[in-house]
């Protein structure tokens, strides 16, 4: 039986320790990010995997730096680390401790997508397929030998949020094979090499919809992207709304479905971006986007709560020709 500290902190986390915890390995501690502020009254609120190691009476440390508690690492003598998704980057020194090494599991096919936001961005660039894979972990930014990969295909109006609750689950489950196979002394390792691709930390920036210089498809897949996080948004009569459904069409596929704009093509082409061409209350808002149409289905006006369009609609005057910014 190993003796594993685990390392991770947000739900994604959670659900490979409680799969860890299930299985013959003991786990001799856990290590999270300390509380953090939290909602209007800012309340002091734990870490997911702080609040099932407490439930299971497994000791829990939440130092500022992972330095700081070397000592206290090196007495408890681990036999290996579990890492997942902790937020901190281990150095070097932390890293040689256990006996066996530190294992790291990562939401993306390594080498691609090396970094902080692995599922976001792996939505937002529109990608078909994904996974999860256990790696050796190195003093590099998800650099380490490949132990197990799990490739998984990516539905096409699949969110963030959807995509993270199913990777967190193969996680675990990836986590315990790769612990068993370390344990029998079986567990393959491979290079990653030089070609690999990033993902690093989203910012507020990228949130705001460029209706000019994106088609409806990129546009559909930041806003699955950033849901359910910071969500897309743009401004229509100076007034944000965040908008969390959509779909896309070719302008071919509008045209079909809505024939009478064909004697337009010409006009339609040179609408401005971000122009609401069509107003469907079954259907949703239709919106110019470059070389195609996004409909609109689900938003979120200031100071609101997310609702469908048709919602929306009934409770703001929309008129065609305005422009989202």
């Amino acid at each position: 039986m190993l003796n594993i500290i685990f390392m991770g902190t947000p739900d994604f986390a959670k659900e490979s320790l409680e799969a860890i915890y299930n299985t013959e390995s003991n786990i001799i501690a856990v290590i999270t990010n300390p509380d953090r502020p939290k909602g209007r009254g800012m309340k002091m609120i734990a870490s997911p995997v702080k609040e099932f190691a407490i439930e299971k009476n497994i000791p829990v440390l939440q130092p500022e730096k992972i330095s700081n508690i070397k000592e206290i690492l090196e007495n408890l003598n681990p036999d290996l680390f579990c890492v997942v998704a902790y937020g901190k980057i281990l150095p070097k020194e932390i890293l040689k401790i256990p006996k066996i090494g530190s294992i790291n599991v990562h939401a993306s096919l390594l080498p691609k997508y090396r970094g902080a936001a692995p599922i976001q961005w792996a939505v937002i660039n529109g990608e078909k397929t994904t996974g999860v894979t256990t790696m050796y972990m190195d003093e590099g930014m998800d650099t380490g030998d490949i132990i197990l990969k799990k490739e998984v295909e990516i539905g096409k109006d699949e969110t963030t949020g959807e995509l993270w609750d199913r990777l967190s689950k193969i996680g675990g489950n990836l986590l315990v094979e790769t612990v068993e196979k370390i344990e029998k002394g079986i567990a393959p390792r491979k290079p990653q090499g030089t070609n690999f691709t990033m993902a690093p930390m989203l910012n507020k920036e990228m949130a705001k919809i460029d209706w000019e210089n994106k088609t409806a498809e990129e546009i559909k897949n930041l806003v699955r992207g950033l849901n359910p996080t910071m969500g897309a948004y743009s401004k229509l009569n100076g007034k944000k709304i965040k908008i969390w459904k959509t779909d896309n069409l070719e302008i071919s596929e509008f045209m079909e479905q809505y024939p009478e704009f064909k004697n337009h093509i010409s006009i339609f082409n040179n609408i401005t971006g971000g122009t609401i061409i069509h107003l469907n209350q079954k259907e949703g808002l239709y919106v110019k986007a470059k070389n195609s149409v996004l409909l609109i289905k689900e938003v979120q006006a200031e100071n609101s709560k997310k609702m469908p369009v048709q919602d929306f609609l009934r409770g703001n005057k929309v008129e065609l020709g305005e422009a989202f910014e």
